[in-house]
């Protein structure tokens, strides 16, 4: 793909795509980490059908100017299908994913943006594995993450070292640009297939990773895991017509 202009650093407008499900312990911390940097920005949250309260404080949250577009989903449909409803909501030059689970720290969003702003880049990945700090947890969860980012590697032609990484920031008319289907957990792999197929410019950077455990609500699994292995074949393979 043609490299596109850089956008100058006052000019960026970038919408946050929050897809949020059970997550009210968290969801007004994460907002004023969101609203503590210094960007303009269009925040939209979209609900998953939350049973634990989340949705009240959502519009709690709204009233008071926190939240730009709410979106209450009246069935659970997945973190795939709120993401996708967010970036055909969102009006910003560049959308970025930010879960509600205080997992990502949204201080790294200058880093990310950089390489868009200077033009260098289309779309941004923020890796967990390129040093930064980060939580020390899971052995296997770090394995079964490399293990996929090879196995996307192998069909994108791309040398990515976290391919599930939530922190992509693509530029706003691309991500709105591409077929995206997946309704779950296999958002990454399939957004990742499409840049790579769309011969995007993609750079890393590190970025800071505190992982939650599973008693402070860590959702997904090894058969997501699985799961996903399926989902870099089928969005690899056989493309969307």
């Amino acid at each position: 793909m043609r490299g596109r202009t850089p956008i100058p650093a006052d000019e960026v407008v970038l919408s946050v795509l929050i897809p949020v499900y059970n997550e009210k312990n968290t969801i007004r911390l994460i907002l004023d980490q969101v609203h503590s940097v210094p960007v303009r920005k269009q925040v939209i949250c979209v609900n998953d059908c939350s049973t634990d309260g989340t949705a009240e404080i959502l519009e709690a949250l709204k009233a008071e100017g926190q939240i730009d577009i709410l979106i209450h989903q009246p069935t659970n449909r997945g973190k795939g299908y709120a993401i996708r409803t967010a970036i055909t909501a969102s009006t910003g030059n560049v959308v970025i994913v930010q879960d509600a689970d205080l997992e990502y720290d949204p201080a790294d969003w200058p880093q990310l943006l950089e390489p868009i702003i200077e033009g260098k880049a289309d779309a941004v990945f923020g890796s967990r594995f390129l040093s930064g700090p980060h939580r020390v947890l899971y052995f296997w969860h770090s394995v079964g993450n490399k293990v996929l980012t090879m196995a996307s590697n192998m069909f994108t032609n791309l040398n990515l070292t976290d391919m599930e990484t939530c922190y992509k920031a693509i530029r706003g008319e691309v991500a709105r640009s591409l077929t995206l289907t997946s309704d779950r957990f296999g958002f990454e792999p399939e957004v990742t297939a499409r840049l790579a197929a769309r011969r995007v410019r993609i750079y890393e950077v590190p970025i800071s990773y505190s992982g939650r455990t599973y008693a402070e609500g860590k959702k997904i699994n090894w058969k997501d895991g699985v799961a996903a292995f399926w989902h870099i074949v089928r969005f690899n393979m056989f493309p969307p017509r």
